[in-house]
């Protein structure tokens, strides 16, 4: 016998009929088709959303509100000045540098702190550098050059 599809069924025993709801007493559902007596379960459509605590106040109205996002915030890779101490004198540092040195790992913007010594003279590439890193850098003979200058609100 050749398999078409029209020949294929269930295997025996693997499947039962529907359930008839609501299609008289002899199903055993019939009148309110399993569903109880009226209310709102028993209605078309009568769902009740998941977050629903049966009128209770809901729990995300009785937690208190807390903290704040800052939508202006740049979040800032550090680079201490003192990470730099093994560059030789006269090399630039910049994001590709920084990146192979495995000083930076994501990407985004970089940020040059104080913390440490230089000796060496650098050209340092970077997004930002606070005013102290700036000193340091240039007290060793070497120069900043901000990449990218952030206005407020842009």
């Amino acid at each position: 016998m050749t398999i078409r599809i029209g020949n294929l069924h269930p295997a025996a025993g693997s499947t039962r009929p529907s359930k008839r709801r609501g299609k008289g007493s002899a199903t055993g559902l019939g009148g309110t088709a399993g569903k109880g007596h009226k209310g709102k379960k028993a209605r078309a459509g009568g769902k009740i959303p998941a977050w629903f605590e049966g009128g209770q106040m809901p729990l995300q109205r009785r937690l208190p509100k807390r903290g704040f996002k800052n939508p202006d915030r740049v979040a800032y890779q550090v680079v201490q000045v003192g990470r730099l101490g093994q560059v030789p004198a006269g090399a630039t540092v910049d994001r590709a540098w920084l990146r192979g040195a495995g000083i930076v790992r994501r990407p985004g913007p970089i940020k040059l702190l104080a913390g440490g010594d230089l000796k060496a003279a650098l050209t340092v590439k970077v997004d930002a550098a606070s005013e102290a890193a700036k000193k340091a850098v240039e007290a060793a003979g070497g120069t900043v050059e901000l990449t990218a200058v952030r206005v407020k609100g842009s």
